[in-house]
C-alpha cells in the first residue's frame, strides 16, 4: 500500500493482516500531490520488491477547495492525473518484467461532465472545484486509453473503473450542510467501501477479462464511456503534456 497519513496507513495495514491471515502487507509513504514523494516511493518500492502484477491507481481528491500540489499544480489535476501518470511511468518496467500485469485506474461516472480546458487545465484563470474534479476523472479515461495503446504487446493491460458513489471521507469538502442533509440517504445511494471496491477487485483480478485492454467498466461489467472519453487525440494530446509537465520529457 502507499498511503499519504502513516498513522492510518498502519491501522489499515494492521487489520489487513488480522482478517486476511497473510503476513504479506506492507506499507509505504506515498503522497500524489508530490513528485518528490512519487519519485521516492517508486525508488524504495523497487529496492524491496522484484514483481508487481497490478497496480491500482486509486488516489482520490474530490471539490476540495482551490489549492496546489508542492510542484503548484492544481491539486484535483496534480494529484488525481498527474500523480497517477508519473506512478505509473515509473513502475512500467517492472509491471513489463512481471508480465502478465494490470494497471487499474479509478475514473468515476463524473467523466461525463467532463472537459479538458486547453488553455487553463490547471485552473488559474477560473477555478470551479466540480469541474476540475470532472476534468481529472476524464483525465483518468484518457489516460488508461493512451497507455493501453502504448503498452500493446507488453502483456501489460489497463482497466478503468467507475466505483459507484462510496460513502467515505471523499465527500470531506462537501458542504456540511449538504452532507448533513444528505447522510439519512447515503445508505440507499451509496455504496459501502467493501462493495464500492468490488469493481476495482474485478479490474484487478477477473480472469475473463484478462486480454481486455484500455477499457472502461462499472458495477462488474463493461460499459461503454462518453464519447468524449473516447478522443484518441486529445489523448495523445494530454499524454504529451504530462510527460512535460511530470520532467519525464524534457521536449
Amino acid at each position: 500500500m502507499g498511503c499519504r497519513d502513516p498513522a492510518r496507513m498502519e491501522k489499515a495495514r494492521q487489520e489487513i493482516l488480522d482478517k486476511s491471515g497473510s503476513q504479506n502487507v506492507f506499507g509505504l509513504e506515498l503522497d500524489l500531490a508530490s513528485f518528490e514523494s512519487i519519485r521516492s516511493f517508486v525508488k524504495t518500492f523497487l529496492s524491496m520488491e522484484r514483481r508487481l502484477h497490478v497496480l491500482i491507481n486509486n488516489a482520490g481528491v474530490m471539490a476540495c477547495p482551490k489549492a496546489y500540489t508542492k510542484e503548484g499544480f492544481e491539486m484535483h489535476f496534480g494529484t488525481n492525473h498527474l500523480g497517477h501518470f508519473l506512478l505509473t511511468n515509473l513502475l512500467l518496467d517492472v509491471l513489463k518484467r512481471s508480465a502478465p500485469s494490470r494497471v487499474v485506474t479509478v475514473s468515476s461516472l463524473g467523466h461525463k461532465w467532463g472537459r479538458i480546458n486547453k488553455d487553463d487545465i490547471n485552473a488559474e484563470k477560473d477555478y470551479r472545484e466540480w469541474d476540475a474534479y470532472m476534468q481529472s476523472k476524464l483525465c483518468n479515461i484518457l489516460f488508461s486509453r493512451h497507455l493501453a495503446k502504448r503498452l500493446r504487446g507488453t502483456g501489460v493491460n489497463t482497466y478503468a473503473l467507475h466505483p459507484g458513489a462510496i460513502n467515505t471521507e471523499l465527500t470531506r469538502h462537501l458542504n456540511p450542510c449538504i452532507r448533513t442533509m444528505a447522510k439519512p440517504i447515503f445508505w440507499v445511494f451509496f455504496k459501502t467501501p467493501k462493495s464500492g471496491a468490488q469493481t476495482t477487485l474485478y479490474c484487478a483480478m477477473e480472469p475473463t477479462i484478462a486480454s481486455h485492454t484500455g477499457l472502461y467498466y462499472s458495477d462488474c461489467k463493461l460499459k461503454e464511456p462518453e464519447p468524449h472519453a473516447q478522443d484518441d487525440a486529445m489523448a495523445e494530446w494530454l499524454w504529451n503534456l504530462s510527460e512535460r509537465l511530470t520532467g519525464l520529457s524534457s521536449h
